[in-house]
């Protein structure tokens, strides 16, 4: 990623990374906002969600020309179940997904495409 800026949106501070192509907006700092000390969780219970997983399917169908279909419908066909979990890094790792982004350490977090978050319905995280 080459450059970071900051957004304001509705007076909370949500981190902004760049490349060349993208522009990557932190699911990180809005899960922050609806509770500081759960970000990893909040993330996880939306990657939970079936909805969530086709969207994000969906999405890497169009804008990813090495996005991974047959490992995305093993994850379609558990989500939603109890025992299903989804991390961000098992996500991008196993499908190859480029909407997401997922960096560990003190500078690091998950983020978005802006144009992924264009889709998601309003209420999230």
């Amino acid at each position: 990623m080459c450059k970071k800026k900051t957004l304001n949106v509705q007076g909370k501070e949500i981190a902004l990374i760049s490349d060349s192509t993208n522009d990557y907006i932190s699911l990180t700092d809005m899960a922050r906002y609806k509770d500081a000390n759960s970000t990893d969780t909040i993330i996880q219970n939306w990657l939970r969600n079936r909805n969530t997983v086709e969207l994000l399917g969906f999405w890497e169908t169009m804008y990813n020309v090495d996005f991974k279909p047959l490992e995305f419908e093993g994850f379609k066909k558990q989500a939603g179940l109890n025992s299903f979990v989804l991390t961000p890094k098992k996500w991008i790792e196993t499908t190859g997904a480029i909407g997401l982004i997922s960096k560990a350490g003190r500078y690091g977090g998950t983020y978005a495409t802006k144009t992924l978050l264009s889709s998601l319905p309003p209420g999230f995280p």
